[in-house]
């Protein structure tokens, strides 16, 4: 009779746990917000800079020097030659500013 007892109650907590885990909602896919691919290209002196940012590769990402505009970002390669002058301008700019 014990062992009965012992087989309906194992059987309520497995129904309650059961029951719980239906209720629990998992994330199915996870947005990830960063850079995937970067480019070589120079950013033309027009295109107007407001902040940057470095990002170390951790999938998906990839390492790059993210450049703010006003309106969006751009995803750099930080091994491009033309990367340091850009960010002494944009340090420059951004001391003048403070």
């Amino acid at each position: 009779m014990q062992l009965c007892w012992k087989l309906a109650l194992m059987m309520m907590v497995l129904v309650c746990v059961t029951a719980q885990q239906s209720n629990y909602r998992r994330p199915t896919r996870v947005g990830v917000s960063c850079c995937k691919e970067v480019s070589r290209a120079r950013i033309p002196l027009t295109v107007k800079l407001v902040g940057y940012k470095q990002q170390n590769a951790l999938s998906p990402c990839v390492d790059a020097i993210i450049f703010y505009t006003e309106k969006n970002k751009i995803c750099s390669d930080p091994d491009a030659r033309w990367i340091p002058a850009r960010l002494r301008d944009l340090k420059e700019i951004v001391d003048e500013d403070n």
